[in-house]
């Protein structure tokens, strides 16, 4: 057995975000649709007995140690103390999108640690261990397009026909604290059943707020109405359109202003992280 993997760490939309209250904690509790796409970031994973995790690739714009991919593997019980592992960063994913990069390369770490260090925890427990890393970190973990309510822990599998979506990064960064904290977000945002969300019954409540702060956000939302009903994901930056087959996400794509960047992905039912580490260990 190999002990290298390299996997994609795929990025997700949004597909409708409510804010439906805030706990005495501070959490917000919402409702969404967790979109996974067939796009993301490269991570290469090469364990060692060395009992050390280091992280390399490109600039990572935070010290090692305070990356997420990185405490993910500290986050992880080990075997024995001379369990260690090299982890190469192939970044795609744009910080501060809302396409959670920084919460699937933390997935994909204790899914892929988990598979080469021997660890056998269950999806439960590696769950419970990323939930401490992030709120968006368990339904990259559990690896379906799913449902979500609570914080976002409260995962419902579903199965999505075959879309097509053009996602823009208007190039600009947003703080999701900063829009979680802000007095203008609505926060009150009545419960829907699913039914109303394929229905047409939703939106993202950060959407507006998003826009009126960053006018890049509101370029890119009016330039992509062009070709479909243009969303925000999450808490942006990122917007998106959906398309029923690539040739026509591409076509629009190919339309893109020079001040924007973009791609075309697909969306997906299961984590292609899941699809690498399918079958037992041998």
């Amino acid at each position: 057995m190999s002990d290298t993997l390299t996997l994609l760490s795929p990025a997700k939309l949004n597909l409708f975000l409510h804010i439906t209250g805030q706990r005495g904690d501070g959490y917000h509790e919402l409702q969404t649709l967790f979109q996974l796409l067939d796009w993301g970031d490269r991570l290469q994973f090469e364990s060692d007995n060395s009992g050390e995790i280091s992280l390399h690739g490109a600039d990572l714009g935070i010290p090692a140690e305070q990356n997420l991919i990185v405490k993910a593997a500290q986050a992880l019980p080990r075997n024995t103390s001379k369990q260690g592992v090299s982890i190469h960063l192939e970044k795609r994913i744009p910080e501060g999108g809302g396409l959670g990069g920084g919460s699937s390369n933390a997935a994909t770490t204790l899914l892929a640690m988990n598979y080469l260090w021997n660890l056998r925890l269950g999806d439960k427990a590696l769950q419970k261990i990323g939930a401490k890393l992030g709120a968006d970190v368990p339904v990259f973990v559990a690896g379906h397009t799913a449902w979500a309510e609570g914080i976002g822990e409260f995962l419902t599998p579903v199965e999505l026909p075959e879309t097509w979506y053009l996602v823009i990064a208007p190039g600009c960064h947003v703080s999701t604290a900063e829009i979680f904290s802000n007095e203008q977000l609505t926060r009150n945002t009545s419960p829907i059943k699913m039914a109303a969300f394929f229905e047409g019954n939703s939106r993202n409540d950060c959407q507006q707020l998003v826009r009126n702060l960053h006018k890049e956000v509101d370029n890119a939302l009016n330039w992509l109405d062009n070709f479909g009903t243009a969303k925000l994901t999450g808490t942006g930056a990122c917007v998106f359109a959906s398309f029923d087959d690539k040739q026509s996400a591409t076509s629009a794509l190919s339309q893109l202003p020079e001040s924007m960047s973009g791609f075309v992905a697909r969306g997906i039912n299961t984590s292609p992280v899941l699809n690498a580490l399918v079958g037992p260990k041998v």
